[in-house]
């Protein structure tokens, strides 16, 4: 039979559990309220550094740098332009759980929890210092955030020691596991934490917007000159006007992005300069953006296309470009063409954001029109596509011809140097594919029976299109209508006018380019130097 000892013991015995639940769950919430620190107070001072000094943004760089291609291409093919995005919040998320786990330690051991904090602090500043564009101060962020962090999470893991209670048997203490904790000084310590940590977090932002807007100014303010070489006019069939097929020119906010830097570099022009060096420069050149807008300007239409895109893919699109002929400034400083006996045979471009880029020397300088762009579709360039200067070399795929954000040239070889994605296993020369893609009828659609139009684009930079064939479950090809050619260095719509009949049907499209060569249907992945296969899509005609 239970005494009322045996009820009172059990009670107590029941709400010594809870307040262990309860002191565990807000000893989590304070390694959050830590985590939330560090990362607002390195805001605050990044604004002073620089935004790519953050830690989230170092260690996600840090992570880019070391994942494998595969894994990369996957990231693309499955995210898109949102895969920083989900980096990044891969990163928050994990930091989440460490500063819980941090938290939860603290609560028996203060010292270190605090100390497990400081990890976090190293992992960010080692991180930053170590980026391909790192700076000694760019560990400040990292290090001062995780600084104040530790101090916070000290405190509030003192908010969560309960009192110590005096033995019964000896007059003295038990140790102080059996009191209750200061739950109200504990709210109160916290939510004055991460108030002052939202403030911090705040005024860096604001500090970092206020910077951005001067920058911002300084592309308001470029006026582009008239090209001396305006680009030819689009001939009036180049675009076929067929609902659902991709225009020919690609506006600006939709043409595709793929690059590594999780913070676009903002550079100001008015500071911007351009180094051109190494080996075999006769004479090497430094340009600011007004040298380059006081020479010959020439305007083109370009299709530019990533290696990362899948058949069928999205990653390619078409711009009129504005800059200046590569190949002029190559000449001016001496640089010769390996077939004319120069020392070179690799154009390594740096980035602001410290990405390498490595193209062939001869390619530039063959006569195609490779270019330092300053404008895109009659704008400078935006920040998300280079600006202020970027490369764009017509034939090439992206990874070995378009470096955004371009600061420094530097003329060496193949054999000496291997640019970032070169090291990752893509190969070093990566002409353009022959590719075509069906933009409409679109995968699984219901097209009524009679006369479909199948169109899309097909491109084969620097060769140019020559014909684009459709068949339908297999059967014999059809030769598409080709809309007028714009050039040789961008895509080509087409049409073929199918006479649909009801049932599941599967369409699959090949190009041919100008040098005779008709693109393979064996499927290859990205890598090392670009997908190939026939594009294809399944409809179900009504």
């Amino acid at each position: 039979m239970r005494t009322d000892q045996d009820v009172s013991q059990k009670q107590g015995a029941s709400g010594a559990r809870r307040s262990r639940w309860a002191r565990a769950a807000f000893a989590a919430l304070s390694g959050l309220i830590a985590g939330f620190t560090a990362l607002c107070v390195a805001e605050l001072v990044a604004a002073a550094v620089r935004p790519e000094a953050g830690p989230v943004t170092a260690v996600g760089g840090a992570v880019i740098d070391r994942t494998p291609a595969a894994v990369k291409d996957f990231a693309v093919r499955n995210f898109g332009t949102d895969d920083k995005l989900v980096l990044q919040l891969g990163i928050l998320f994990l930091l989440a759980l460490f500063a819980m786990a941090v938290g939860v330690l603290a609560l028996r051991h203060r010292w270190t929890g605090a100390a497990a904090v400081l990890v976090f602090g190293v992992v960010g500043a080692v991180s930053a210092a170590g980026r391909p564009e790192g700076r000694p101060v760019d560990v400040l962020p990292s290090v001062v955030g995780a600084l104040v962090a530790a101090g916070v999470l000290y405190l509030l893991a003192g908010r969560l020691a309960p009192p110590a209670v005096p033995s019964p048997a000896a007059g003295g203490t038990d140790g102080g596991e059996q009191g209750a904790f200061d739950r109200r000084g504990f709210v109160i310590a916290a939510t004055a934490a991460a108030a002052a940590s939202a403030g911090a977090g705040l005024l860096g932002r604001r500090l970092q917007a206020s910077r951005l807007a001067g920058v911002s100014a300084s592309r308001g303010d470029v006026v582009l000159p008239a090209p001396a070489s305006p680009a030819p006019a689009i001939p009036g069939g180049a675009d076929l006007g067929i609902r659902g097929l991709s225009s020919f020119t690609t506006p600006n906010k939709d043409f595709y992005r793929v690059d590594t830097a999780l913070v676009v570099p903002r550079v100001d022009a008015g500071e911007w300069r351009l180094r051109i060096r190494g080996r075999g420069v006769a004479r090497p050149v430094t340009l600011s953006f007004q040298d380059l807008l006081g020479r010959e300007l020439i305007e083109r239409d370009i299709t530019l296309t990533c290696v990362s895109n899948q058949v069928g893919g999205p990653y390619v699109g078409t711009a009129r470009w504005i800059g200046v002929r590569l190949a002029d400034l190559l000449s001016e400083a001496g640089v010769k063409p390996p077939s004319k006996g120069g020392r070179a045979d690799q154009i390594v471009a740096r980035s602001v954001d410290g990405m390498t880029i490595g193209t062939p020397v001869e390619e530039v300088m063959d006569g195609r029109d490779a270019l330092l762009a300053v404008g895109m579709n009659g704008e400078p360039l935006p920040f998300d596509h280079g600006f202020p200067v970027r490369m764009v070399v017509p034939g090439l795929y992206g990874y070995v011809s378009a470096c955004k954000w371009i600061q420094d040239i530097e003329l060496t070889t193949f054999d000496a140097y291997d640019a970032y994605w070169v090291e990752r296993d893509w190969s070093r020369e990566a002409p353009v594919k022959t590719q075509s893609r069906i933009d409409t009828p679109r995968p699984f659609a219901a097209p009524r029976a009679g006369t479909v139009p199948v169109a899309g684009v097909a491109w084969a930079q620097h060769r140019g299109i020559a014909r684009v064939e459709v068949r339908v479950d297999g059967g014999e090809w059809h030769t598409a209508r080709l809309a007028a050619e714009a050039g040789r260095d961008t895509w080509r719509q087409w049409v073929w006018e199918w006479p649909a009949t009801t049932g599941n049907h599967t369409l699959e499209v090949r190009a041919t380019d100008r040098t005779g060569a008709t693109q393979t249907d064996k499927r290859v992945g990205t890598v090392p130097d670009g997908a190939t296969g026939w594009h294809s899509v399944v409809v179900d005609v009504t």
